[in-house]
């Protein structure tokens, strides 16, 4: 036996052979990537609050840290990130629905100047028919959607880093305010890639 925490799972196992399809055509987009020839990005989002998790920490034999249980706001994070470390993020303190993943990808779109594609999970916001509906819009503007397969959270590097920030790069002071925990999720946003970094290779 051995003392460690227990992780969550998704609801349900992917399709197999849908699953080694997708993982060979996402090789395929990296090489592409590694090549120069494409810019490839994953895209997700992720939710902070006070209560969402509480982390270890070393403490005194004898004394233990506490944090307030509290009902707590919920600040949730889009993020456009790629295997170099080049991310870009949308902070909201409402819900994320496919309206807000639309205007930002939108705007993401904006600003790229060699074709994109965008890795995105199977998530209701992600495959409404608003969302269908505006690919053949990004296409023409060399933006594409490649999306995972169900279950498959795996594939998505940008579920690396947000276990990053909540397991590992916020301090327990976060945890004492919300205004402690809105600033460090964005001081984490701000200086990934120089002051904290993940290798995707």
């Amino acid at each position: 036996m051995s003392w460690h925490r227990i992780k969550r799972r998704v609801g349900g196992e992917a399709e197999a052979l849908e699953y080694e399809d997708k993982k060979a055509e996402l090789e395929n987009l990296k090489q592409q990537d590694d090549n120069g020839e494409i810019n490839l990005v994953y895209v997700d989002e992720s939710g902070f609050s006070l209560s969402s998790y509480v982390p270890y920490a070393w403490q005194e034999k004898g004394e233990q840290i506490t944090v307030k249980s509290e009902k707590s706001p919920r600040l949730n994070v889009l993020g456009f990130l790629n295997r170099k470390n080049d991310l870009e993020t949308y902070l909201f303190g409402c819900n994320i629905n496919s309206d807000i993943v639309i205007v930002c990808i939108d705007n993401f779109c904006d600003k790229q100047t060699e074709p994109t594609v965008l890795v995105i999970d199977n998530a209701s916001i992600h495959t409404s028919n608003k969302i269908l509906n505006k690919q053949k819009e990004w296409s023409s503007k060399n933006l594409t959607i490649f999306f995972l397969p169900k279950y498959s959270p795996e594939l998505n590097i940008i579920e690396i880093l947000w276990r990053f920030i909540k397991y590992c790069w916020l301090e327990i002071d976060a945890y004492f305010s919300w205004e402690n925990l809105v600033s460090s999720v964005e001081y984490i946003l701000v200086n990934f890639g120089e002051e904290y970094v993940i290798n995707f290779q």
